[in-house]
Parts: structure tokens; C-alpha cells; sequence
């Protein structure tokens, strides 16, 4: 099997690689002579986020990747992200270490049955969350964020009618935030659909103390126990600011390292989901490891390539997105 083949079948080029090789320092040197720059989501593993150039939830990525001057941008992260990337820097090579690397909330919006769905209201503004699929950011008018979704809904005239996809649990608390009726598809995320209220109810009891920080694609039943609701980002930053000590963090288990790290006084618990593991993992981040991310960085590939047709449609929404985001300071 060529190495090709390998990648469409594995997702990665499987090769051996020798146990003695210091691969920080490999991927640190691969990184100067290609003039790459490695990207991470807070939910990829300790190891991949301490070798990053850059850390970042959806809208930092996003950003970070429309302005880098890299020839080669390394994603560590899920598909959608790094076609992002490619649809910002179309020029620019786009790398992800596993190309198998998907989303559960992405594949719950496939974009030919959302453009039926579309079709039922015509006279809508399509908002789109960034966790969906190149196909389905040519099908928007705007797309958004957690940390920026209330913001630009709250941006728009309030009889703009509106239709959000495709996270069901961060359109409702959206609609709830900034009190407009939004058209809803139902799509949700595997991770954050999982936590269980009556674990964290019980874990609450033991630490009475603790504040509980939940994402916005939590239930609402898992929100409503929430003393912050936020991205990625503002939940490092609450607890960052926060004269409390302890914390339960309802989103997937990865954001806990940086926390840790920019918080060594504190402690981090991670609320408990609804199966019999220890805690919220996103089997898709985890795909990608540093080996991963080493053979993917030497091999320069697997490739992400999104259609230029694509391209051209699905740039529109994601500069909308950026350009309301910065005119709000975002």
C-alpha cells in the first residue's frame, strides 16, 4: 500500500517511527525549513497544544489562520476547522495529522438536506455555526461562533428573520440571550450532549465551592446549572479571573490543560458524563497525536483541498463573521 492509499484509508501515513526521536525537537526544526505554523484547538491533547504556535477556540483559529504569513498551516484540530483554514488561505498548503478527524455535530447537517430545509424559508438570514462543513458555509449568509453568535445575531435588524444551524443547543441559548425567534436545525454535538445532570448535581454536593462553567452547545438542563455559560475561550478567561478556586467544567475534557497551566493554584474537575468513562473526551480531537502530527508535518500530507466553487461561496459568511466580530471589538 503507498502512502496515498494509506491516508485514504487510515486517515494518516502509518510509518514507524524510531521511540528515541526527540519529536518536539523534530517538529520544531521541520517547522523552520517548511516555514509552517502549527494551529491547536484547546481540545487537542497537552502535548499537541504545548508544541503549538497558536491555541485558540473556533473564532481565535479562524482569525490566526487568515493572517498568517506560513507557507504550510499544520491544523490540530477536526476537519471543518482546517477546510476554514483552506477557505481563508486558499494559496497556503492546509495540513491535518488525521484526515479521519471529524465532528459529530458537522455530519448531523448534511448540506443537501439543509438546503431543502433552506428552501421553506425564503425570506430567512441563513446564520451558521463554524462547526459545519465547507458545503454548508456556501450555503450562509453569516457564520459565527460561540464566543461571537449573540453579538451578531444582536447585530442584525430585529425583524430579520433568521434561521441557525446546525447546533440546536447553542441556537437555543442564542435565542434565549438575545430574545429573537430563530428557525432551528436540529444538530448537536456528541461531547456536549453526553453530561449528566444528576452527576454533576451529586459532584456539586462535594464541592460546594466550585463553580460550574459550561459551553453553550451544553443542553439546557446542563445550562441551568451553570454559573458562566461561554466559548472555550471565555471559560479559560472566567476562571482565570475568578477569586474562586475551584471549578467544574461541563465542555470536552482537553480545555482542562491550558486551564491548569495558566492556573496552577486552582483545581479543575471535569464534570461527568452520562457514560461509564472519567470524562468528556471528542474521539474526533483525539485522533490527532503528536506522532500523527510529526509524519504529517515531514510527509506534508494528509492535504485538505475544499472545490474553488466552494471556496468562493463559502469565504462570503466567514469575512462577514470577521468583520462584524472586529467592528465589535470581538
Amino acid at each position: 500500500m503507498d502512502i496515498f492509499e494509506e491516508i485514504k484509508v487510515k486517515g494518516f501515513a502509518d510509518e514507524y517511527i524510531d521511540p528515541s526521536l526527540d519529536l518536539f525537537a523534530e517538529i520544531e526544526k521541520l517547522k523552520k525549513e517548511k516555514n509552517a505554523v502549527i494551529l491547536a484547538h484547546y481540545y487537542q491533547e497537552g502535548d499537541i497544544q504545548d508544541i503549538a504556535d497558536y491555541i485558540g477556540d473556533s473564532l481565535g483559529l479562524s482569525q490566526q489562520a487568515a493572517k498568517t504569513d506560513a507557507d504550510i498551516i499544520v491544523f490540530a484540530g477536526v476537519h471543518f476547522m482546517a477546510e476554514t483554514a483552506k477557505i481563508l488561505s486558499p494559496n497556503k498548503k492546509v495540513l491535518l495529522p488525521d484526515l479521519k478527524a471529524g465532528c459529530s455535530l458537522a455530519d448531523s447537517c448534511p448540506p443537501h438536506l439543509f438546503k431543502k430545509f433552506k428552501e421553506n424559508y425564503p425570506d430567512h438570514l441563513v446564520i451558521t455555526y463554524v462547526n459545519c462543513t465547507a458545503e454548508l458555509k456556501a450555503l450562509s449568509d453569516i457564520v459565527c461562533t460561540s464566543s461571537n453568535a449573540v453579538q451578531i445575531v444582536e447585530s442584525l435588524p430585529k425583524e430579520q428573520k433568521i434561521i441557525f444551524g446546525p447546533d440546536r443547543n447553542l441556537g437555543a441559548w442564542v435565542a434565549k440571550k438575545t430574545g429573537r425567534d430563530l428557525v432551528l436545525w436540529n444538530g448537536a454535538c456528541m461531547v456536549h450532549e453526553i453530561f449528566s445532570r444528576e452527576k454533576i448535581t451529586k459532584l456539586k454536593e462535594r464541592y460546594p465551592n466550585a463553580k460550574i462553567l459550561a459551553h453553550p452547545e451544553c443542553e439546557e438542563v446542563i445550562l441551568q446549572l451553570a454559573d458562566y455559560i461561554g466559548s472555550t475561550t471565555g471559560i479559560l478567561k472566567y476562571a482565570t479571573n475568578s477569586p474562586n478556586k475551584e471549578f467544574i467544567v461541563a465542555t470536552e475534557a482537553g480545555i482542562l490543560h491550558q486551564m491548569q497551566k495558566d492556573n496552577p493554584d486552582k483545581t479543575f474537575i471535569p464534570a461527568p458524563p452520562n457514560n461509564t468513562c472519567a470524562c468528556n473526551d471528542c474521539p474526533h480531537m483525539k485522533r490527532n497525536t503528536l506522532e500523527k502530527l510529526y509524519l504529517c508535518l515531514k510527509n506534508e500530507m494528509p492535504e485538505i483541498e475544499v472545490p474553488a466553487h466552494i471556496i468562493e461561496k463559502a469565504v462570503k459568511p466567514i469575512e462577514r463573521m470577521l468583520e462584524i466580530s472586529a467592528s465589535l471589538g470581538l
